[in-house]
């Protein structure tokens, strides 16, 4: 029997990133597997180009009736319902960090005896992980946050919504004038500057002529808070969020009238106990970025699915981080065990969650 992916539609509002491109859709039919391609009015590669290189296409929200030896492949959530999941899902469940959703998800999959082999915890022998959109997540929460930053110094209007874009260059214009409104150059702080997350942002700046400062490990291993912060504009948290972490700033620390008045938390857990950025407590939407945070005149950006605003470069770098990985199990071969600590994680995780159901 041939593998068979079945690439689903994406149902969270605003995202048009794929796990799989159409080109990784023809390598992995060249290595043996079947591809089912869900009709998708939002995905930013075309239907028609994953048909023009073999690929099955199917209608929307399909997978429910797959076979059962198909591998669900999406990247964000799946709808809100309540059947039973039979499948193996390959995407980020955001299940296994203390996640409010996570016993509702969890428990659906035990039910039907399926499994997630999570995207987040496909990691090689050293525990590192073998795809991430983090670069991309950076540059984009960067960027939303410089906007917002410039757009807040000079209006009392709400931020808009933010848009995708067909690709860099052209969002680098619509900065690019934004910033020539600015009176003066904001002064900006990376937090995780040497991580994927952190590299993107840095670069964004960079891109863009501004000069970040970088803060990593080093900087932040005496545990905060820390009122440098507030030496700062803008803050651009990247940081890995590892249990038992200190925050980096309090409402305390900030004081009354803190100069730091915008910060773009990529790393966005709000409601993980281990969150460093503990002046908020919820995830925002492209269609309203940023929200105020309990500290007045601080506002706080924290979407969780950033490099869709570019999702023709985040979906070609990821998807190409994947494809190797993909056309292993398509072969029935895992030589670095990545499929299977994948599983192992999973049905370690899942029991670790459902016990305290």
């Amino acid at each position: 029997m041939k593998t068979l992916f079945w690439l689903r539609d994406e149902v969270k509002p605003g995202e048009r990133r794929t796990a799989l491109t159409p080109s990784g859709a023809k390598a992995l039919i060249e290595a043996g597997a079947e591809i089912a391609v869900e009709h998708s009015e939002t995905r930013i590669f075309p239907d028609q180009a994953y048909a023009d290189v073999g690929c099955q296409l199917v209608d929307t929200h399909s997978w429910v009736d797959a076979p059962e030896h198909a591998y669900i492949l999406g990247l964000k959530e799946l709808a809100e319902e309540n059947f039973a999941l039979k499948h193996k899902h390959i995407y980020f469940a955001h299940a296994f960090k203390g996640q409010d959703e996570a016993v509702q998800i969890l428990s659906r999959f035990k039910e039907g005896s399926g499994q997630v082999l999570d995207l987040e915890f496909l990691r090689d022998e050293e525990g590192r992980r073998v795809c991430a959109f983090g670069y991309w997540a950076g540059y984009v929460g960067a960027a939303i946050g410089l906007s917002a930053y410039v757009h807040h110094t000079q209006s009392k209007e709400t931020y808009p919504a933010v848009e995708s874009y067909a690709d860099r260059s052209a969002y680098l214009a619509v900065l690019s004038e934004q910033l020539k409104s600015a009176q003066q150059a904001p002064k900006v702080l990376v937090i995780g500057q040497f991580g994927r997350c952190g590299k993107g942002a840095m670069d964004l700046f960079t891109d863009l002529g501004l000069q970040a400062q970088g803060w990593d490990i080093e900087e932040t291993k005496a545990g905060g808070p820390f009122t440098a912060i507030n030496d700062f504009d803008i803050l651009v948290n990247c940081a890995y969020l590892a249990e038992g972490t200190p925050p980096f700033l309090t409402k305390e620390s900030l004081g009354e009238s803190p100069r730091l008045s915008m910060i773009s938390d990529v790393s966005c857990d709000p409601n993980n106990p281990d969150n460093p950025i503990r002046i908020y407590n919820q995830c925002t939407k492209l269609t309203k970025p940023i929200i105020d945070s309990i500290v007045e005149g601080v506002r706080v950006q924290a979407v969780d699915h950033l490099p869709t605003v570019l999702p023709k470069e985040s979906s070609e770098d990821f998807a190409g981080q994947l494809l190797p990985h993909l056309v292993d199990l398509t072969k029935g071969n895992d030589p670095q065990g990545i499929w299977a600590r994948a599983a192992d994680y999973y049905d370690s995780a899942e029991q670790s969650v459902l016990d305290r159901k």
